[in-house]
């Protein structure tokens, strides 16, 4: 006999076999590279097709302030910064390149696009009245800096000249710009090195938070990097330092791009780390996601989307927010167009 009790058993035993509820993220990619280190791209239509695959609304797009030297004594042209002993030199043409790019869309294109002006050498003082000068040439273009490398590993060691530091005088100057126009900075700045188990270099960073609290920084990789993880794993000390710095600075934001998605958001199972969730919930506005690509597009669906594991374990709101919203609300307030 097919009581009201056992309607209800039957009710709850196909909901329990149905699939959950998948969430409808759409993204801002809050760390992406046009051109790789030899100033070489996909191109924009790529880009764009990318982008509609991952259901990625907005993008953060840079250059690389870096060009990788083919040297003359090697037969064969590297293939990354990394291929070969020699240097990158700071390349101020990749914002050209960049500025070219996105001249060549319509306005509704150019709206999901939020250009970051990358191509100046940290360690000269005159890094900010070149700034200026490439403010002035495109106004209301650029809306950021970035991404500034300073510590960066193998990247720092093939630098010509010295290694920059995110505490120098001619960033200095630059941060005060950057207040001044109402541009976020986003730097590389490592927390450490390959081999000292403490956050070394913190002290770099720290100082412009302290001393430019009307600029707002983005920390890519939250001072992570791949050479770290290969030669140090994971940064115990990682956590609790992102965690004080957000309660001390309230114009700190963390990028959680590609190096922080294992070992600190997940463990290689996927599982996602209890407590980064807890953190990301206790500042819901601080976090954003990003690629980290480099002139290639691919990819770009698939890694954006390897954060949902992540993002399905935080609340629906929080999880919108550091997805899509928390980057666009870091840009100058009159270029928020979502």
């Amino acid at each position: 006999m097919f009581t009201l009790r056992n309607c209800f058993v039957a009710l709850c035993l196909v909901a329990s076999s149905a699939p959950a509820y998948a969430r409808d993220y759409h993204y801002s990619d809050a760390h992406l590279h046009f051109v790789d280190f030899f100033q070489e791209s996909d191109g924009m239509a790529n880009l764009l097709k990318a982008m509609d695959a991952g259901d990625i609304d907005h993008v953060m797009i840079s250059g690389i302030p870096v060009a990788k030297k083919w040297h003359e004594n090697e037969p064969k042209r590297p293939r990354y910064y990394a291929g070969d002993d020699a240097p990158v030199y700071w390349y101020s043409a990749t914002d050209v390149v960049v500025a070219a790019a996105l001249k060549e869309l319509n306005e509704e294109q150019r709206r999901r696009f939020h250009p970051f002006l990358s191509g100046f050498n940290p360690n000269d003082k005159n890094a900010d009245a070149h700034i200026r000068r490439m403010l002035d040439l495109d106004p209301g273009l650029w809306q950021g800096l970035g991404e500034v490398f300073t510590r960066h590993d193998d990247v720092t060691a093939l630098t010509e000249g010295d290694t920059p530091r995110a505490n120098n005088e001619a960033l200095t100057r630059v941060y005060h710009l950057a207040a001044e126009f109402d541009l976020p900075v986003m730097l590389h700045s490592n927390i450490t090195s390959k081999r000292e188990r403490n956050p070394l270099y913190l002290a770099e960073l720290e100082e412009p938070l302290r001393n430019h609290p009307h600029t707002r920084f983005i920390w890519a990789h939250a001072g992570t990097s791949m050479e770290l993880h290969r030669h140090q794993e994971k940064l115990e000390f990682l956590l609790p330092t992102v965690s004080r710095l957000l309660d001390d600075y309230p114009n700190l934001y963390i990028d959680l791009s590609w190096t922080m998605l294992r070992p600190y958001l997940m463990d290689e199972a996927g599982v996602p780390d209890k407590d980064w969730l807890a953190l990301i919930e206790r500042h819901p506005t601080r976090f954003m996601i990003g690629t980290d690509v480099v002139g290639r597009f691919d990819g770009l669906a698939e890694n954006i989307h390897a954060f949902d594991p992540f993002l399905d374990a935080l609340p629906e709101p929080v999880a919108h927010q550091v997805a899509r919203e928390n980057f666009l609300a870091v840009l100058p307030r009159k270029s928020h167009q979502k």
